[in-house]
């Protein structure tokens, strides 16, 4: 493969990155859950674990605490 080639190869996926940006973009809100909710009934119809580690949250809520102590003063 030349370099040339391989320029081509990116350049061609990154039009292909700004079409699909385009396209989410020009979705409506009922069109992105309709998308997601087929995503969740793919995940619950093939039996997909989903992942009980509720550590993230924890993590958010630390930060929101505080975040709103130092905005208060």
């Amino acid at each position: 493969m030349e370099v040339g080639d391989i320029r081509f190869y990116k350049e061609r996926w990154k039009a292909v990155e700004e079409i699909e940006q385009q396209e989410l973009r020009a979705m409506t809100l009922e069109e992105h859950w309709r998308k997601l909710n087929a995503i969740v009934r793919f995940g619950i119809e093939t039996g997909m674990e989903q992942d009980k580690d509720n550590e993230e949250m924890e993590v958010f809520l630390r930060w929101a605490a505080l975040k709103a102590q130092y905005e208060a003063g």
